[in-house]
């Protein structure tokens, strides 16, 4: 069973909509025992990294979530699943994140550019994950955020998108996928690269 990490903040009857549209089984939970006994885990997310890490470590997830990363199992992060993934960000101040992936959540540069970035923005393939598989390189996802992540080791950046500077819009790394970008917001493609999820799911269990 796919599981949807509940903690407060996030798109998540959003997501799970978007799984069962796909004809995918999914739950909603924050319980830290179904989240170790699921499949694969989802952890959405919008709004403040410290929140976020505040949240999670309140309701006793964290751990259950790395168990979970480090025994193999599908993760997908989306937007704040993503960023919390690095060792630390510098929103409000320096906050240390779950550290899976080694780097830093930074800022939007002033550049004349509107922060947040929000709206259609392509995705550049660097390495096609199994997710993307039958998505076209350059294809246009929805993204709605003022950080982005900045990885010390560049081999687990699979997408990149323009917005000033090219930031990191997709992660994979074994068993973990990441996207910056909100796949059940965008629209047929999003829907797409969650069936290809679901269907990894499936392949690994």
């Amino acid at each position: 069973m796919i599981t949807i990490i509940d903690y407060g903040m996030g798109n998540l009857k959003s997501v799970y909509k978007a799984f069962r549209k796909v004809g995918t089984e999914a739950v909603i939970t924050s319980d830290p025992k179904v989240i170790d006994d699921a499949s694969a885990i989802v952890l959405p997310g919008v709004g403040a990294f410290r929140d976020c890490m505040n949240n999670l470590n309140g309701l006793h997830v964290t751990d259950p979530i790395l168990r979970s990363i480090e025994k193999g199992k599908p993760y997908l992060g989306i937007c704040l699943g993503l960023q919390i993934l690095f060792s630390k960000s510098e929103e409000f101040g320096s906050n240390p994140g779950l550290g899976v992936i080694r780097g830093s959540v930074k800022r939007f540069p002033e550049n004349g550019l509107k922060v947040p970035h929000m709206g259609w923005n392509a995705v550049k393939l660097l390495r096609t994950p199994p997710i993307f598989s039958d998505i076209e390189d350059g294809s246009f996802f929805y993204f709605v955020h003022s950080y982005y992540v900045s990885a010390e080791d560049e081999s687990v950046i699979s997408g990149s998108t323009e917005y000033g500077i090219d930031f990191t819009s997709m992660i994979w790394k074994d068993n973990i996928f990441a996207t910056q970008f909100h796949p059940e917001k965008s629209q047929q493609l999003g829907l797409k690269l969650l069936s290809a999820f679901s269907e990894f799911v499936k392949k690994e269990g």
